[in-house]
């Protein structure tokens, strides 16, 4: 109910404020299973792939739309909605909901679905809403006669169901805030420039540039210039408020006012909190992956409390739950201070990807803003928090003096969710190659990781959303090498038995007895990483570069400085780096690795970093180069989406051809919108100039024959797609419906990189519709090509992938076809 009674508000908000008539669809059609989507580059879809190549029929009770591989036919069935508007039932999980609407004239709506991955309308991919928030509005243009609807659901059908709705706003531009990313006003903060996020939608068929909004709040104005809005489409922006005069707790009133060529064309208002001194509040900033406005929450320290650095305790929270919710779980304590990122939203990406980013992201943010005590930094965090936990703990050991993980699992790849699991197995050498890319979200893979971290693992032992057995499990592993763990199984209790699941004595006394050692008082290191890209430093070695791209690399080194020595062993480490600074200047140093010859390095200065190659044997090198692959850019495909990232999509080719590009990259930035609470500039390619868009990670829409930015970007890649034909390399694919991604680093930066999402024709185009890159831990190589026939026969349709070489060519790279 709660969740059904928030779309409904939403509902109510969106109406009261926009429009005037409201269409519920009642009746439909439903089919499924038919599609599977997961955690990894393939899919499968027989109805998109009917209705890319115009073979769909038209869909009617009883008439079948495939069948399954027991041979039984999958059929529409009569959906019907109850008295709520939501269609529930099994006939539709994991596959479609058919809607129609009959349209007199051609004109523009709102189109508010929930509980839905995407949608097609008439024909064109739009963003979905599979959490039922309802603040998912998509301005369509309805055609004249009947306009059609095929929601993709996935496998919660009977229990979350879907609701659709159309309105027709009175004003074409307008602002909308029920989806809003707000600060507190905090006594002893900085209140003056505090950003807030929400919505502008744009509902025209051009696109708005020029827009101007007005914030005023006791009095005190700011004017920010807000970016363009595309057509037909919206964003969330960034909004400027002055909270500085405000000096009492309670709600505030802020007038806002959207403002176009010095007129007013729309206003609302919305409140932000002033908070009580000592208690939780939100603060926000502005993203450096996408330049939207994010939030995180804190518990501060009480006043009073222990004197000079606080400790840093940083919790990531679970699934649905809001980082503000998460940090009034905690009693403020007298020795540090509490801060709970956000993931991007309350299910985000599961702490994996971006919702990596974004605590690493906050993680320097509380540095800055609270100076804690270095070597006081603990991490915790409860069921996908407690996921968050392992997952940030095994890939960053060297940041957490100890983790805490509650009612967690360990990896993705046994714990199923929305979108789905990652196979533990592949079927073919292709497969194998997509599979590996995931292999940064194994942490089952990165347990010795562990070894310098204090470890307390709390389940508790009735929990059925999060099984016990999942505890159990990790206290097994590390039962068999580590020194440093304490487990606890709280006795009855379920998922959450309140908030001692995550504010628990025991755990914050087990943090009190640990602290993160300074580099050179570390003298064994035992490090693993599937992705220097993401992992590559344990204290004072890094591994820069791997043999095998995203397979497991491991060092194992110990420093005697007493004897001048560092020696160990080391597996898929083309590229490795030490730092000596253990050592005083003068000091000569033995480095013996891999029981191969020693090598003998003087030390020139204080803390001095040596690079060592690994052909026949180690030997001295130099970092590697900007236009190698590195710690700062390494692949693969979803790396460009970040770095402030712009969508550019073609101008050129056939009107189909434009259609595609623009359509698909305003797909990609809803579900980048809903999923990751994100903003990006959608750019044309004619105004694309890489002057003007410095540094920044790039999505190209189109190919060689239809994108003018092509040469501006890739005019040295290996890889040319044009009309019926992509190239890598010598090797060649000669077809028109051929779908591929793939990354290549900017030639003219030295930290952001391109993706390409082309086709070589229309039907090529259309295959690479699905994004599944924006589902936390799916793998994507550096490169994949698969034809539009993989929608309907899965693996055996990709034809190529696999990971460009260290130089990023093909040549010495790792590529698999078939």
């Amino acid at each position: 109910m709660k969740k059904l009674s928030f779309t409904l508000f939403s509902l109510f908000l969106f109406l009261s404020s926009q429009a005037q008539v409201i269409y519920h669809f009642e009746g439909g059609l439903g089919v499924g299973p038919c599609h599977q989507y997961g955690r990894e580059a393939l899919y499968t879809d027989p109805l998109a792939y009917q209705l890319y190549k115009g073979t769909l029929a038209k869909p009617q009770d009883g008439i079948a739309l495939l069948k399954n591989a027991k041979g039984e036919e999958i059929k529409w069935r009569k959906v019907q909605a109850d008295s709520t508007h939501r269609f529930r039932g099994d006939s539709f999980s994991n596959g479609y909901v058919y809607l129609t609407y009959e349209s007199k004239k051609e004109q523009t709506a709102v189109l508010t679905l929930t509980g839905h991955d995407m949608v097609f309308v008439n024909g064109v991919p739009r963003g979905g809403d599979q959490y039922r928030y309802g603040w998912m509005h998509l301005p369509v243009v309805l055609k004249k006669g009947k306009n059609e609807f095929y929601a993709r659901v996935a496998r919660f059908g009977r229990f979350g169901g879907i609701t659709a709705n159309l309105t027709f706003p009175e004003k074409p531009v307008y602002l909308n805030t029920e989806d809003l990313t707000v600060a507190d006003i905090v006594p002893g903060l900085k209140n003056d420039s505090l950003w807030i996020g929400l919505v502008v939608q744009n509902a025209s068929s051009k696109a708005i540039d020029g827009l101007q909004i007005r914030a005023e709040l006791s009095g005190k104005e700011v004017l920010t210039s807000i970016p363009a809005i595309p057509a037909m489409s919206s964003r969330k922006v960034g909004v400027l408020i002055n909270g500085a005069s405000i000096n009492s707790p309670g709600k505030q009133d802020v007038a806002v006012t959207l403002i176009q060529a010095g007129k007013t064309i729309g206003q609302t208002r919305i409140a932000i909190q002033s908070v009580e001194e000592g208690k939780q509040y939100s603060r926000t900033f502005v993203s450096d992956m996408d330049g939207s406005v994010q939030y995180y929450a804190v518990s501060p320290q009480i006043k009073g409390g222990e004197s000079g650095q606080p400790a840093l305790f940083f919790s990531v929270h679970g699934a649905e739950v809001q980082a503000i919710s998460q940090a009034r779980a905690y009693k403020p304590k007298d020795w540090g201070v509490l801060v709970a990122p956000t993931n991007r939203r309350p299910r985000g990406f599961n702490w994996e990807d971006w919702g990596r980013l974004d605590a690493l992201e906050v993680l320097e943010i509380a540095k800055k803003q609270y100076n804690p005590d270095p070597s006081r930094i603990y991490l915790t965090g409860h069921s996908m928090g407690g996921h968050g936990t392992w997952f940030l703990g095994a890939t960053y050991p060297e940041k957490w003096a100890a983790i805490a993980p509650s009612a967690g699992y360990p990896t993705l790849s046994s714990y199923g969710s929305h979108d789905g699991m990652i196979p533990d197995s592949a079927g073919s050498p292709i497969e194998s190659i997509l599979l590996r890319a995931s292999n940064p979200s194994n942490v089952l893979a990165l347990t010795s990781n562990y070894k310098n971290l204090g470890v307390y693992v709390a389940h508790g032992d009735a929990d059925r959303t999060v099984s016990v057995n999942y505890a159990r499990q990790m206290r097994d592993i590390l039962g068999k090498f580590h020194r440093d763990f304490s487990y606890y199984e709280h006795i009855g209790g379920a998922h959450w038995y309140g908030d001692i699941s995550v504010d628990w004595p025991p755990i914050f006394n087990f943090f009190s007895w640990h602290s993160i050692p300074k580099d050179s008082a570390v003298n064994a290191i035992d490090f693993t990483t599937a992705n220097p890209g993401i992992s590559s430093k344990m204290r004072w070695a890094s591994v820069q570069q791997q043999v095998k791209a995203l397979e497991y690399s491991r060092i194992q080194l110990m420093l005697n400085k007493k004897d001048a020595r560092i020696q160990g062993t080391t597996s898929n480490v083309a590229l490795l780096s030490l730092n000596l600074d253990a050592f005083t200047t003068g000091t000569k140093v033995k480095i013996m690795l891999d029981s191969l010859a020693a090598i003998e390095y003087q030390v020139k200065e204080q803390n001095e970093t040596i690079y060592l190659k690994k052909e026949t044997q180690w030997q001295l090198a130099t970092a590697p180069g900007k236009s190698e692959k590195n710690p700062w850019r390494n692949g693969t495909l979803k790396d460009a989406f970040r770095n402030r990232m712009v969508y550019v999509y073609a101008t050129g080719g056939t009107k189909e051809e434009k259609d595609w590009a623009f359509e698909k990259a305003r797909y990609d930035a809803e579900t980048w919108y809903f999923r990751g609470n994100g903003a990006v500039d959608i750019i044309a390619d004619k105004d694309f100039d890489p002057k003007n868009f410095k540094d920044r990670g790039v999505i190209l829409y189109g190919n060689k024959s239809t994108n003018v930015a092509w040469d501006k970007l890739l005019k040295n890649c290996p890889v040319t797609v044009t009309n019926g034909k992509i190239l890598v390399g010598t090797k060649g694919f000669s077809s028109n419906d051929l779908a591929t991604y793939f990354i290549w680093p900017r030639a003219d930066s030295d930290v952001a990189s391109v993706t390409v999402i082309a086709g070589t024709g229309k039907n090529g185009f259309q295959a690479a519709n699905a994004n599944q890159y924006f589902s936390g831990g799916s793998g994507f190589p550096d490169l994949m090509i698969f034809s539009a026939d993989m929608l309907e026969n899965g693996m055996k349709e990709v034809k190529m992938s696999g990971f460009f070489g260290n130089d990023w060519s093909v040549e010495k790279g790792e590529f698999v076809t078939q």
